[in-house]
């Protein structure tokens, strides 16, 4: 079975930090572009970082500098890591494997992972 699994996220306090996991099995993630995507309530899904097969990163000005998207091909993995959480960063994040590049089409999608940003 194709898929994507997410772990890592949680209920953390503004200013903390979590590590996103995002997994692959059933095909090998250096592939493809792996972009992470965050959606909270009432809101549209946005794009919060990309890394490219070569290993180039691209971020929003809303996380950039917080935000750091890293690519484990031994592993199957993709991470991001983020610093400086706020209210604002509490959402459902989800990652994609994109064809090709950071604006490629989309092949999967994993299940998202929720992140709570509250004192």
């Amino acid at each position: 079975q194709l898929q994507l699994v997410e772990s890592g996220g949680g209920l953390v306090q503004p200013g903390g930090s979590l590590r996103l996991s995002c997994a692959a099995s059933g095909f090998t993630l250096d592939n493809y572009a792996i972009g992470w995507f965050r959606q909270a309530p009432g809101k549209e899904r946005e794009g919060v970082s990309c890394i490219s097969r070569g290993g180039s990163t691209n971020y929003p000005d809303s996380v950039k500098g917080r935000f750091t998207i890293s690519r484990d091909n031994a592993k199957n993995t993709v991470y991001l890591q983020m610093n400086s959480l706020k209210p604002e960063d509490t959402a459902i994040y989800y990652c994609a494997a994109r064809s090709y590049h950071c604006a490629g089409d989309i092949r999967y999608w994993g299940q998202g992972t929720q992140v709570t940003v509250s004192s």
